[in-house]
């Protein structure tokens, strides 16, 4: 009885591992490359913005690329919802030792999180960082029941033209109504 009470416990606390590590997650905070990782940040947007280009830059070390390690960057969107899609490998432009992504984050989301899978000349894979991911967080955020970023409100994010319904219609007629009386106005000219 003993010896299964104790891999019941231990396997209990192996599962909550991931649970106790997201419960440190501080909302709106990014979380970056920290201490021994064979690249380095060049450039980050922060905070990601919806329906906006995010794009990262990392570089290389002259090790890494002395050994014939390469780099794949996944990337992974999760949504205010609490929903996050599943990753996706990203096709980077590499320029010598920097490597280049984007990504576009659709309407409500919380975060970008990225990570960096290093496989050696030997075919040894390591992700970067081990078991999480890199986080930059969105400019409206919403985490346990806290809404954040510099484009949330008290109960939301803020609604911007390109969120109103009709928007686009409006803008169109109203550009249509000038381009016309501006047609009309120089017929009238030509015609006296």
């Amino acid at each position: 009885m003993g010896r299964k009470f104790c891999a019941i416990l231990l396997a209990s606390l192996i599962l909550a591992l991931p649970l106790a590590h997201g419960a440190e997650l501080e909302g709106g905070k990014d979380v970056n490359p920290e201490g021994d990782v064979p690249f380095t940040v060049s450039a980050i947007d922060t905070p990601s913005v919806d329906k906006k280009e995010w794009t990262l830059t990392i570089e290389m070390s002259q090790e890494a690329a002395d050994n014939g390690t390469t780099f794949e960057i996944l990337t992974q969107i999760c949504l205010n919802t609490g929903v996050c899609d599943p990753p996706v490998p990203m096709d980077a432009e590499i320029d010598d030792r920097l490597h280049t992504i984007s990504v576009t984050p659709p309407n409500g989301h919380t975060y970008v999180n990225w990570r960096v899978k290093a496989i050696d000349s030997d075919g040894n894979k390591t992700n970067y960082p081990s078991g999480d991911w890199y986080k930059i967080w969105s400019s409206c955020w919403y985490n346990e029941g806290e809404w954040g970023g510099i484009d949330s409100v008290a109960d939301g994010c803020k609604e911007t033209a390109e969120d109103t319904p009709g928007f686009g219609l409006i803008a169109s007629l109203v550009s249509i109504s000038i381009a016309a009386l501006a047609f009309s106005l120089r017929t009238r000219k030509n015609s006296r």
